[in-house]
């Protein structure tokens, strides 16, 4: 399987992903036809090669005529339909520009159709979304993936004034995306940056174990005291271990609890698990003045965080709970059965990373057989364990 892995140390810009697109070995001149064809006035881009920070990269400026045009949604896409770009090219920018269009209608209360853009509508960034999808259609990946993106800190100038970092449409666009933890002032992560991500990335985390034929650099146009690159590897990754290992991000949400009977915290994670938590525990801690405690900690998709949030509030005693988005990496697993002489045990097969198999019995197929049979629970565990293994 052919993957792209998109290292976004120092956050993503359009103009970033283009030129990583470029310095990997897509052709400029194919981009630079696609882009003519959109109509847009006298539209060129420029490449060079530049040092940041003593590293070399590839760097894009887009030339054109100065105008003060602010276009909505329906004339970006028009143009789009109109161009010269392949149904897939059409179809990438389509809703990458799409996805950004919710983003913007989102934060200032309209809608898509109402909805102008002011720097994204401008000829350098329509020209970067759309020569990225071009690229990232030539370069004919079957997966993307991408580290946790960083945003930057302070506050940035855009048409609607001072606004703090990470603009509100890049928030809106990176949410449930796993954000790093990289505390420089200004902004890493632009709005096209995080809608190119946010409708082309399937996985977010560490890089998947893969060999990489090729790498890109892209650099971006401001100087921090880091280097200001963006990288794009390019390889295999193996069917068997992508199929094996997945990877997703989820919420991790805790509370330290120090006034609160045994029976109230069951009581509360057992509305956790009823609520779709993926899982929740308790570990036992040491308060201040010495107080014994639990910390109450809750696994949960994104989309599910701010329900779990409200039980823990409304049914505990805390006053803050500490939210994380964390990677998860995650084994592949299926329902099996194996036969022991009492019957059949139903449990979950995982398949590891290096092809082998694992298999959990399930505690209630255990119970009910330990119960009909008058054999102890352990018996029936060790029979269905040694099943597996003979089989």
């Amino acid at each position: 399987m052919r993957i792209a892995y998109l290292d976004c140390a120092s956050g993503i810009s359009g103009d970033m992903t283009l030129a990583a697109l470029i310095d990997a070995g897509i052709d400029l001149a194919e981009i630079q036809a696609g882009i003519d064809s959109l109509g847009l006035p006298s539209c060129r881009l420029r490449s060079s090669e530049v040092k940041k920070k003593g590293f070399r990269a590839t760097q894009i400026v887009v030339e054109h005529e100065p105008e003060h045009a602010h276009r909505h949604l329906h004339h970006i896409t028009a143009m789009i339909d109109q161009s010269s770009l392949s149904d897939r090219q059409r179809d990438l920018a389509t809703r990458i520009f799409s996805r950004l269009a919710e983003a913007e209608a989102k934060v200032h209360g309209s809608t898509i159709e109402k909805i102008h853009f002011h720097e994204v509508g401008a000829v350098d960034s329509i020209a970067d979304i759309v020569g990225a999808a071009i690229g990232w259609d030539l370069l004919d990946v079957d997966r993307i993936h991408c580290s946790p993106i960083p945003t930057g800190t302070g506050f940035v100038e855009i048409a609607h004034g001072r606004c703090s970092i990470p603009a509100p449409a890049t928030g809106e666009l990176l949410k449930g995306i796993p954000l790093a933890d990289f505390p420089v002032v200004g902004e890493l992560t632009t709005p096209t940056g995080a809608a190119i991500v946010a409708t082309l990335v399937d996985e977010f985390g560490p890089p998947p174990a893969m060999t990489v034929q090729s790498i890109g650099y892209g650099a971006g146009q401001k100087d921090f005291d880091h280097a200001n690159i963006m990288r794009l590897l390019v390889g295999d990754l193996s069917d068997s271990y992508s199929t094996r290992v997945q990877t997703d991000s989820i919420v991790l949400l805790e509370t330290n609890l120090d006034d609160l009977s045994g029976e109230q915290v069951g009581h509360c994670m057992q509305m956790l698990w009823e609520s779709g938590a993926l899982d929740v525990a308790t570990t036992a801690i040491q308060m201040k003045k010495g107080r014994p405690g639990v910390m109450l900690s809750v696994q949960s998709r994104p989309e599910d965080a701010d329900r779990l949030e409200t039980i823990l509030f409304s049914h505990t005693t805390t006053l803050g709970v500490r939210r994380t988005v964390v990677v998860r990496r995650v084994l592949s697993r299926q329902p099996h059965e194996v036969t022991t002489p009492w019957g059949l045990v139903a449990g979950k097969l995982a398949h590891l990373p290096d092809g082998s198999g694992r298999f959990a019995p399930e505690y209630e197929a255990c119970r009910e057989i330990a119960s009909k049979h008058n054999v102890s629970l352990a018996e029936v565990f060790s029979a269905a364990q040694q099943a597996f293994s003979h089989h």
